[in-house]
C-alpha cells in the first residue's frame, strides 16, 4: 500500500449530504492514483453497504477520469466492506496481476435510497435467515453491554477519549495529509471539544433497567470515502505491506464480538502477538462494542495504541468506508509519521450478522 487518502467525514444530512456515493469516492480514487505516479490501473474495488447499486466502483472510477478499460467491482461485507475490498484487491495482485489497484470504501448515508419489498419500505435487509438472531447493530450493542456488564460511565469515558484525541489531532493538523477536501469541506465535522462534558446528558436509547447505550456513546451515521493504492511487493516505494488477513464468523446475536476471533486467527497466522503491534485501528461503532472486543483481546480501555487520534465515535461511521478509513489512519500513523521499517499495524471491524474482519500491515521503507 503506497498511498492512502480519504474525504472528510460528515454526519448524515450534514456538509456532504448532496454528494452521491460515486461523487464522494471519485476524488479519493483520483488522489490515490496521482500520489503513486503510476499510470496503469488494473481495477478499482470499493466497499459499499446501502448505495443505489449499479457498481459504484465502476461509476466512481470513470468519474475519477480513469481509462474506460478499468473495470471496477463493488463489495458488500457491511461495516467491514472497505477492508474486505482492500483484501480482495491485494489477493488479485498476489495471484499474479501486478498492475496498480485502488481499493477502499464509500458511503453516502444521506442519499441512501428507500428500499421496498412487497410494497413496504424497510431500513435494512436481514443479517441472518429466519430461525437465527437478527438484531440491528444498535440493539446488538446494547445487548452486548448487558452481556458483559459494561456500564454507562465506562462507555461514556471511552467516547470522551475518542473525542478528546480527535480534537487534539485536528488542532495540530494531524489529519490534513490524508484528507481530500471536496464540496468546500476541508475537515471532519464530528469531533467536538465539548462532547466529554455533555455525555451524561444524553438519554438512554433503550430506557429501563440496563439501558446504557446513548447517542453520545454511539457513532453517528455519516458520509465519506477512503481509498488506498496497492502495488506488488518490491515496487521500491515506502508504504504498508499487507502480511496477513482473517475474516471469521461469530454469533449473530452478538456481532460486535467479531473482531475477537478475527484478530486471534490473524495473529496466529502471522506468528505474532498484540504486544508486537504498534498501532491498532478498531472501527468504534459503539463504545460498548469496542470495549467488549478490546477486553477480550486483553487490551485496556486506555491503550494508547488503539485509535490514537480518535475513532468512529468522534469522526463518524460511513458504513462501507469505515474499515478503509481505519487503514488510511494506519498509513498516516505509521508511514507518514516515519515509523521504522518492520513496525506492525492492525485494522479490524465488526460486521452485522456476526462477522469480524482483520488485517495486519508492516511498514516498508
Amino acid at each position: 500500500m503506497v498511498a492512502a487518502r480519504r474525504t472528510p467525514i460528515a454526519p448524515k444530512g450534514g456538509a456532504l449530504a448532496r454528494l452521491t456515493a460515486a461523487e464522494l469516492a471519485a476524488p479519493v480514487i483520483r488522489a490515490s492514483v496521482d500520489e503513486t505516479g503510476l499510470a496503469e490501473v488494473g481495477d478499482v474495488v470499493l466497499g459499499n453497504v446501502m448505495g443505489p447499486g449499479g457498481n459504484i466502483a465502476r461509476v466512481a472510477a470513470l468519474a475519477a477520469g480513469l481509462d474506460v478499460t478499468v473495470p471496477g467491482m463493488t463489495i458488500d461485507r457491511q461495516c467491514g466492506s472497505g477492508l474486505a475490498a482492500i483484501i480482495t484487491a491485494a489477493e488479485a495482485i498476489r495471484a499474479g496481476d501486478g498492475r496498480l489497484r485502488i481499493a477502499g470504501g464509500v458511503e453516502s448515508c444521506s442519499t441512501t435510497p428507500i428500499r421496498i419489498a412487497d410494497g413496504v419500505a424497510y431500513d435494512r435487509a436481514p443479517f441472518a435467515p429466519p430461525g437465527h438472531p437478527d438484531p440491528d447493530m444498535v440493539r446488538a450493542a446494547q445487548d452486548l453491554a448487558v452481556f458483559d456488564g459494561i456500564d454507562r460511565d465506562r462507555q461514556d469515558a471511552y467516547a470522551a477519549r475518542s473525542h478528546r484525541l480527535a480534537v487534539l489531532t485536528q488542532g495540530h493538523r494531524g489529519f490534513d495529509a490524508e484528507l481530500v477536501p471536496l464540496a468546500g469541506v476541508t475537515a471532519d465535522s464530528g469531533p467536538r471539544e465539548r462532547m466529554p462534558t455533555m455525555l451524561d446528558r444524553f438519554p438512554p436509547l433503550f430506557p429501563g433497567a440496563g439501558g446504557t447505550l446513548t447517542a453520545g456513546n454511539s457513532c453517528r451515521d455519516s458520509d465519506g470515502a477512503a481509498a488506498v493504492a496497492l502495488v506488488p511487493a518490491g515496487a521500491g516505494l515506502p508504504g504498508l505491506a499487507l502480511i496477513a488477513t482473517a475474516t471469521v464468523g461469530c454469533d449473530p446475536a452478538l456481532p460486535g464480538l467479531g473482531p475477537v476471533p478475527a484478530v486471534e486467527r490473524l495473529l496466529a497466522t502471522a506468528g505474532v502477538t498484540l504486544a508486537d503491534v504498534a498501532a491498532i485501528e478498531l472501527v468504534e461503532a459503539f463504545a460498548a462494542q469496542a470495549l467488549a472486543a478490546l477486553t477480550r483481546l486483553g487490551l485496556t480501555d486506555q491503550d494508547s495504541r488503539v485509535c490514537a487520534d480518535g475513532g468512529a465515535l468522534a469522526l463518524g461511521h460511513p458504513w462501507g468506508a469505515s474499515a478503509a478509513v481505519s487503514v488510511v489512519r494506519l498509513f498516516s500513523r505509521l508511514v507518514r509519521s516515519g515509523a521504522p521499517a518492520g513496525t506492525l499495524g492492525l485494522a479490524t471491524a465488526a460486521v452485522g450478522g456476526g462477522l469480524g474482519v482483520a488485517a495486519l500491515f508492516e511498514v516498508v521503507r
